[in-house]
């Protein structure tokens, strides 16, 4: 009875301090999923503080000990990642038969996708401020508060259709974080990350190139017979943004392509440390917006 009346409190305090919020963006569903939010964030600041370099000293002792400053935080972002792929995958497979956002996928919603978003919110608000904390790059800042901003946009509600299956997408990052992985523990070129990187780019085929096209090109449909009953920022963020990043799924690919190719086909002793921009990213994949 206490942990039910301490969610239940959590639950009533997470949404009187969203309410405001929503009320400014107009997100009606956001204050009764702002728990879930706030808890998804907070576990994947855990992990990125505390259980992740736990476990890396127990698992990785000798590498992640070697690892300093801008390295280490590299690697907990990456577990992180493969922690948020992990939870918000299967989550996201559950709710593709949801039949109230099949009926209307543009403003169709049930309580199960905004649980989802709500996981993908948590992890992109610790994403962002990461990226402004451990600066790297002003991409990441904007991808980061960008992504946030169409997860949150989505609780108006706004095509959560769409958006439970774009998380998909995210499939392939768990495989990618493997291959980062595995050039730092030493196995670059090796025949394990030889059938990782044969899987990955399996992975990111059918998931974003072949399906995520499907996905984008009824999306913008949907968005045009829709656009005169939105607000304009809406169609210029979802639509521009749909577009370009899945321009950039085509782009990443070719790059995977080239840089595996190389990475395989020259001797060992030959290779040097991975500079390739896609296999050896100071963050992991950008995912694609919503």
């Amino acid at each position: 009875m206490g942990f039910l009346a301490s969610t239940g409190r959590l639950h009533s305090i997470c949404k009187e301090y969203a309410q405001p919020i929503a009320d400014f963006l107009g997100t009606t569903r956001l204050p009764e999923h702002a728990d879930t939010i706030f808890l998804s964030f907070m576990l994947f600041l855990a992990v990125h503080q505390v259980i992740g370099p736990l476990v890396s000293r127990v698992i990785t002792p000798e590498t992640y000990g070697k690892l300093t400053g801008r390295g280490r935080n590299n690697w907990l972002i990456h577990i992180v990642s493969q922690v948020h792929v992990i939870i918000v995958v299967p989550f996201a497979l559950t709710c593709l038969n949801i039949e109230s956002l099949d009926k209307d996928r543009v403003f169709g919603w049930d309580k199960r996708a905004g649980f989802v978003q709500g996981i993908a919110c948590g992890y992109f608000l610790w994403d962002s401020l990461d990226a402004i904390i451990n600066f790297i790059d002003i991409g990441f800042v904007i991808h980061g508060v960008a992504c946030l901003a169409v997860y949150s946009m989505g609780f108006k509600p706004f095509v959560a259709y769409y958006g439970i299956r774009c998380l998909l997408w995210e499939a392939s990052t768990f495989f990618l974080n493997i291959h980062w992985f595995l050039d730092k523990l030493g196995q670059t070129g090796s025949k394990l990350q030889f059938a990782n990187a044969f899987v990955l780019l399996l992975t990111f085929f059918f998931v974003r190139i072949i399906y995520g096209g499907m996905i984008s090109f009824v999306f913008i449909r949907t968005l045009y017979r829709v656009r005169k009953e939105l607000p304009l920022a809406y169609l210029i963020i979802y639509g521009i943004g749909n577009l370009a990043l899945q321009g950039l799924n085509w782009l990443w690919f070719s790059k995977m392509i080239a840089a595996l190719r190389k990475r395989f086909q020259e001797p060992q002793s030959q290779l040097p440390k991975i500079t390739d921009p896609l296999i050896q990213q100071p963050r992991p994949e950008p995912a694609p917006a919503r």
